[in-house]
């Protein structure tokens, strides 16, 4: 079957998701976990917006080898540069770059020409051959522009260098046929298509992001690009599990095949959900809880006799297991880090013994242990950031109609323990305003997040919260049986990331590099990149 390949902007166009701010050990791991996915190439970042996205993006070409790395700049030739600095690094580089090509943006935003913007466009990709030997050039607005003004586009920049052209409906704008309809169009009347492949990116304003790409693909698009749970800018992106797990189950119709491991696509969807702070809906399509839930009676008297007859895939065919450890409270460390190595995570000795403490924990006060459960402990002990405060101690009352007390105490590095108490409306409200007694962090609240990891009374509560400061927007995570306890966590978390945001800009963003062990260390900043201007 022919091959289409999976282009994933989960780090650049997922991260630009109202409130997704992401830290640079958080992209890295999701960086490593779509390597294990097998996507076929990982869009980083865009370097020349930030020096926090040009580390992010160097590091992920040290990090990533089994695929290729993309970053995106626009049509600025300083801009190409910074770009192409970023991914010097990477095993296989591919610069990516934008510029508008429908009149409403050319005469409204960039206020140029169509010969002009040809032009621009011509010489970005030529600097960024010279720079990268695999060039995208990426038509924004394509599905609103004049077609044979968009082919003409295209025909430029493929003499010009680009190994790739990419047709976006950047607005979710079109209907699946008439984006087929333009897809064929540029296939058929550019003229030197043959020495560039056609991919295609899509948005999902009127819910039609998946089913737009997948008419793509059927009339010949061979890269799609797309994120994991569909997360983007406005209502998102095409969805990666969507779009591989259709072409998978109907590959009879589409006739083409990815390289995609289904089986990682539920820890990715998970992981994804528990950085950006955005939970996946239960009805989502292919990782939402109730994906394979089956409530009706009928339905289930089907599922009784014969999976097949309410399930066109298993719920195995995505890792979603749900599968228990057979370990337990008295098991060594040795079962738990062969179980960790199953699930994908090599942790070093130090992660591994807060990790393996963790599930000690959570193992004396739970009959089962699921995998959700270790992912859980994971993330909260394992995948943090560096801890200024540390929540050493928490006492927490409450009742009908008691006043909602808590008392808190605080460790810092230096050894020092600082406790205080504050009352509030509910116990998770009384737990932040004691904790802000202590913690000298100016911030505001901004959204609160609890679900259950596994079902029963005895679940791990995962608690996600934002914080909005003057360094920026920061997701908190914590997790515990207790939810209150994790609340407290989640919101420690987040006062860490600006607390350490804080101190990155004050030393002069200290570029972070790995060692020779696979740990993160802080190095020289790096050099300054041009200042962004997005097209």
């Amino acid at each position: 079957m022919r091959k289409v390949k999976i282009f994933d902007t989960t780090l650049r166009d997922g991260e630009q998701a109202a409130g997704g701010a992401l830290t640079l050990e958080e992209k890295l791991e999701i960086g490593r976990q779509l390597e294990r996915l097998g996507v076929d190439c990982i869009e980083a970042g865009f370097p020349a917006t930030s020096p926090g996205d040009f580390r992010a993006v160097e590091m992920m070409c040290q990090v990533v080898k089994d695929c290729q790395v993309a970053a995106l700049s626009d049509a600025k030739l300083p801009n190409i540069e910074t770009t192409g600095a970023a991914l010097k690094g990477a095993v296989a580089p591919r610069l990516h770059t934008v510029l508008s090509t429908s009149d409403i943006h050319l005469q409204h935003q960039l206020r140029i020409s169509r010969e002009a913007a040809l032009e621009m466009a011509v010489a970005a990709v030529k600097l960024g051959r010279r720079l990268i030997p695999e060039v995208e050039f990426s038509a924004m607005d394509a599905a609103r522009s004049d077609w044979d003004y968009l082919c003409r586009v295209f025909e430029a920049t493929i003499s010009a260098g680009a190994t790739v052209i990419n047709i976006p409906d950047t607005l979710g704008y079109m209907q699946p046929a008439e984006f087929a309809a333009l897809v064929a169009y540029v296939m058929e009347h550019v003229s030197n298509i043959d020495r560039a492949a056609v991919s295609v990116h899509c948005h999902n304003d009127l819910g039609m992001a998946t089913a737009l790409s997948l008419a793509a693909v059927k009339v010949g698009a061979q890269w799609v690009e797309c994120t994991v749970n569909g997360v983007g800018e406005r209502a998102g992106n095409a969805s990666l599990e969507e779009i591989v797990m259709t072409l998978k189950t109907r590959a009879d119709y589409f006739g083409v095949e990815t390289g995609v491991r289904t089986e990682q696509i539920w820890r990715s969807s998970r992981l994804v959900a528990s950085y950006m702070g955005f939970p996946v809906q239960p009805n989502k399509a292919i990782v939402g809880s109730n994906a394979f839930a089956h409530a009706s009676g009928l339905h289930q008297d089907g599922m009784l006799k014969e999976r097949s007859t309410y399930e066109i895939m298993t719920p195995e065919s995505i890792g979603r297991t749900d599968s228990r450890l057979v370990i337990s409270k008295h098991s060594g460390r040795n079962a738990f880090r062969n179980r960790l190595r199953q699930m994908g995570y090599e942790l070093n000795e130090d992660e591994f013994m807060r990790a393996f403490k963790a599930f000690k924990e959570i193992a004396d006060k739970k009959k089962d242990v699921t995998d959700g459960d270790i992912e859980a402990v994971v993330a909260d002990q394992v995948l943090t950031v560096e801890e200024t405060y540390r929540l050493e101690h928490l006492l927490v009352t409450c009742g009908d109609p008691a006043v909602p007390t808590a008392t808190v105490r605080i460790a810092t590095p230096d050894g020092q323990t600082h406790q205080d108490a504050a009352t509030g409306d509910g116990p998770v409200d009384a737990v932040c305003r004691a904790i802000n007694r202590l913690v000298d962090v100016p911030n505001r609240l901004s959204e609160f997040s609890v679900q259950s990891v596994t079902a029963g009374i005895d679940a791990i509560g995962e608690v996600s919260v934002k914080v909005e400061s003057d360094e920026g927007t920061f997701i908190g995570r914590g997790a515990s049986t207790d939810i209150v306890v994790a609340s407290a966590r989640a919101y420690l978390n987040a006062l860490n990331k600006v607390v350490a945001a804080r101190r990155d800009r004050e030393s002069g963003h200290a570029r972070v590099k790995l060692s020779q062990d696979g740990s993160l260390r802080a190095d020289s900043p790096p050099v300054a990149s041009a200042e962004p201007v997005l097209a």
